[in-house]
């Protein structure tokens, strides 16, 4: 079902999707959509057990004052892949705060795998987003986000605006993953050893859901060969990972690497890169 809606402070957008399983195929039962948020048709490029979902912004880029809001639920083993069909650009505020909330219900049996491309703030951008992941037991979450911060190749900096970012992970009741995050724009912050350290990237990767042994946290760090900062974390069962640095490519490579190890040790998978990202 597709609706419309822009006002003057933005546009209001909307997304709520819902995946099944049926007969052990994933099926996306519930599509509601409201400009500028869409998704393409479901893919299957491994299989009809996980489907692949590729959501796009067709207004091409968030600026002040837009409010977009997304839904996703897996239904009782249903497994699904959720990407972005290019990066996003947060554009320059004109005053107003441009803020998007995600919440996510993943039921027992059931994987989301959310793997958005990378955000790019522009200077001067002022930008909030929630995200809320309700994990049943036997239900499993890997995301990721990766934010550049300035358009670095023009030698943009962040240095004005404002970046929020609030993740909370729960189950039954119980926090699993508590992430806030404020960086505002500033030069002190950009350099500052507790803020960017003039790095323009930032990302993180969190796998929730499954008990993870110490040496699948040494297999991650071992994963890592970049020139930019790493770290990998132990949380209740899952783990984090985190990166600042310069390069997209450096973070990308690191967080598909683990990704892909994941997939093959938790979720008896194999390789399967989205044919969106090599467009």
């Amino acid at each position: 079902m597709i609706c419309n809606s822009q006002t003057a402070e933005g546009w209001h957008g909307k997304l709520n999707l819902v995946y099944a399983d049926r007969l052990n195929t994933t099926q996306l039962i519930y599509d509601r959509h409201q400009a500028p948020l869409k998704v393409q048709r479901p893919f299957y490029p491994e299989g009809k057990q996980v489907c692949h979902s590729v959501i796009l912004h067709t207004a091409g880029g968030v600026v002040g004052g837009d409010r977009l809001s997304l839904n996703f639920h897996l239904q009782p083993h249903a497994q699904a892949l959720i990407t972005t069909a290019a990066a996003s650009k947060i554009y320059r505020s004109n005053g107003l705060e441009a803020r998007q909330t995600i919440e996510i219900q993943v039921d027992a049996g059931a994987c989301l795998e959310c793997l958005p491309q990378e955000t790019i703030l522009f200077n001067g951008a002022n930008y909030r987003q929630d995200l809320r992941i309700e994990l049943a037991i036997k239900a499993n979450y890997l995301g990721w986000e990766i934010t550049r911060f300035g358009r670095s190749a023009r030698g943009e900096k962040f240095l004005q605006g404002e970046w929020r970012s609030h993740t909370e992970i729960w189950q039954q009741g119980v926090p699993l993953w508590i992430d806030r995050q404020w960086l505002p724009g500033s030069e002190d912050v950009f350099y500052s050893p507790h803020g960017l350290f003039g790095k323009p990237i930032a990302g993180s990767l969190v796998w929730i859901g499954s008990p993870v042994s110490v040496e699948i946290i040494e297999k991650t760090r071992s994963l890592w060969n970049g020139e930019g900062e790493a770290g990998v974390s132990h949380l209740q069962n899952g783990f984090l990972c985190r990166y600042r640095g310069s390069s997209t490519s450096e973070v990308r490579n690191w967080f598909t690497a683990v990704w892909q190890m994941l997939r093959v040790d938790f979720l008896n998978r194999g390789n399967c890169i989205p044919r969106v990202w090599q467009v």
